[in-house]
């Protein structure tokens, strides 16, 4: 654009709101916010199409040329004007066309991507100085009004009941490999394709172990096998229909599986990492409101929940974890972070002797 030959726009992925007494503009595509003054809002109302310098400059002719490239160069940088053709730009077309019926409320799934995380390696007393200072909220709530007891439950000699009770999130894991057997029933269980069903308009539909909303099953997993008997170390694309693991890179290592977990050390111990995407067309198909992202998150802590149950009935450890770098996932599975992106992460080891 310094050269007056670029064409710019106001970024699509663009959203406005008061922060006390400041007007503070985001690009949720790009988790960049600046607050900026009056004029701006005049600035990015002209910039609703394509347009050059020179059509700027003489726009804005009651400033000198050189206030208004310096101004324009400043958008450009906190992201409210992207470049046509650059990779902002087209990242900002797509997002805004893919997920027109979900913006602005679905701009928080771009938004909470990449945060900075606390360490592992946290003392208790640096801990605490980042938490609020009142008092933590209290684990029950209390409601007047009278009370029925009801009976006691003694727990049922049975598996599903024992595995229900035995589930508990593992950080600990020996050095033991998983099994191919095993790696096979967990993702079996979780995620395959266990059955079909006709209906009307909709046509061939999944039946899985977890629920989904409308049946869409969004959910998708990659397998970072680190340590399974039979497996080579690698990245996998898990097909539900025909129960096959599919080579996407040679890309794993502990110290990435480290690295997708917002550096918690226990990632790095697994014997594999279980990563939940989401194809989000196919919800954003039959629900064009985006309260269905709302659905979308429901159905990945469907899949998880089963995910600990059958790991735990295998006699694993499982854990799982939010805590991701988005995008450095994303590019190694060979995801655009669009139209899939992450959003959860399972591991699983042999537990410690």
């Amino acid at each position: 654009m310094a050269t007056g030959t670029g064409r710019l726009r106001r970024a699509r992925c663009l959203i406005v709101y008061w922060k006390g007494t400041r007007v503070v503009f985001h690009n949720f595509a790009r988790r960049l916010s600046i607050s900026a003054r009056p004029i701006t809002w005049n600035v990015l109302h002209f910039f609703d199409k394509w347009r050059t310098l020179p059509e700027v400059i003489a726009h804005f002719e009651s400033y000198t040329p050189a206030s208004v490239r310096a101004s324009i160069s400043q958008l450009v940088k906190q992201g409210l004007l992207v470049e046509k053709g650059s990779p902002q730009g087209v990242r900002d077309d797509r997002i805004s066309a893919q997920w027109s019926a979900w913006l602005p409320e679905g701009s928080f799934h771009f938004s909470t991507k990449d945060p900075a995380y606390t360490r592992d390696d946290w003392t208790p007393a640096r801990l605490r100085s980042v938490l609020p200072k009142t008092a933590q909220p209290k684990i029950f709530k209390t409601v007047r009004g009278q009370k029925k007891q009801l009976p006691r439950c003694a727990s049922p000699a049975s598996e599903f009941p024992r595995v229900l009770m035995s589930r508990k999130t593992h950080r600990q894991f020996s050095k033991a490999p998983l099994t191919l057997e095993a790696t096979s029933q967990l993702l079996y269980f979780t995620w395959s394709a266990i059955g079909y069903f006709q209906v009307p308009v909709f046509g061939r539909l999944l039946h899985k172990t977890s629920p989904s909303g409308g049946a869409r099953h969004p959910g998708e997993v990659y397998v970072m096998a680190l340590r399974v008997r039979g497996l080579a170390r690698g990245l996998y694309y898990y097909h539900p229909g025909d129960h096959t693991l599919t080579t996407i890179s040679t890309k794993a290592t502990p110290f990435r599986a480290w690295r997708y977990c917002a550096h918690q050390d226990h990632a790095k111990e697994a014997a594999a990492l279980f990563i939940m995407t989401a194809v989000f067309p196919r919800t954003m198909w039959k629900y064009q409101h985006s309260r269905a992202y709302r659905v979308v998150l429901l159905d990945a802590g469907h899949l998880c929940q089963t995910f600990c149950l059958v790991a735990t009935w295998l006699g694993l450890a499982p854990f799982c974890t939010a805590a991701l770098q988005d995008t450095l996932v994303e590019n190694d599975l060979g995801i655009d972070g669009i139209s899939e992106s992450v959003l959860y992460v399972a591991g699983v080891g042999v537990p410690p002797v």
